[in-house]
């Protein structure tokens, strides 16, 4: 009986010893697809890596201030260049853009943005600063690789340099046109009709007068 109760357990050793084998083969199959897997993975992540810093180098190098807001108007993502107007650093990520310091004149940038949000009509603007500087600031919706509307994008772009010209144009005198020969609002300028000579104007019609009505030189 004892023989038999050996042979016994040696089979059922056997036979767990062939479970532990079927089972060690497919966690080797299992272990190899995991690494295929985390491969692939891994690739992707580099991949993303390497778009998102084309991006940032990207954006930065326009020198263009720019904050991307979500549907609350949280921020969710901003610009080198926009910490030049926001008092910006890393953990206001996820903080509502009103929240922030900001130099620029514009009490009602997230009313303009929400309405953005809500019509899908962009916006732009010409904003001053508290210390004299000039953007041209523009909201568009923010549009996912699907179509999806999923908060707004703001840019800011520098006119100071613009507008300190037309300030000097105007305190010159030649941004109304003073001090050169206006031009007639009804003159047209351009080649002698057909029949007619060009005259010494070289083309150019008096306003409100036919080249017939014209006294003779």
């Amino acid at each position: 009986a004892s023989v038999e109760e050996a042979r016994s357990a040696n089979e059922e050793l056997q036979v767990t010893n062939e479970e532990l084998t079927t089972s060690k083969e497919e966690l080797q199959s299992m272990n190899e697809e995991l690494q295929t897997i985390n491969a692939e993975l891994q690739s992707k992540v580099d991949d993303l890596t390497w778009a998102r810093n084309d991006m940032t180098n990207l954006l930065n190098s326009t020198e263009i201030a720019t904050a991307s807001l979500d549907n609350e108007m949280k921020l969710r993502r901003f610009t080198t260049h926009a910490t030049h107007l926001f008092k910006l650093i890393p953990k206001d990520v996820g903080r509502p853009l009103s929240d922030i310091v900001t130099d620029l004149d514009y009490p009602h940038l997230q009313d303009d943005a929400m309405a953005v949000l809500t019509t899908l009509v962009f916006s732009e603007k010409e904003v001053g600063t508290r210390d004299g500087r000039w953007y041209r600031v523009r909201i568009m919706p923010y549009r996912t690789q699907d179509n999806v509307i999923d908060g707004v994008v703001v840019t800011f772009i520098d006119i100071t340099a613009i507008k300190q010209f037309e300030a000097r144009l105007h305190s010159c005198g030649e941004f109304h046109g003073e001090g050169s020969a206006p031009r007639q609002p009804n003159a047209r300028i351009g080649p002698a009709p057909s029949g007619r000579s060009p005259g010494a104007a070289g083309g150019t019609l008096m306003p409100g007068r036919d080249r017939r009505d014209a006294p003779a030189a």
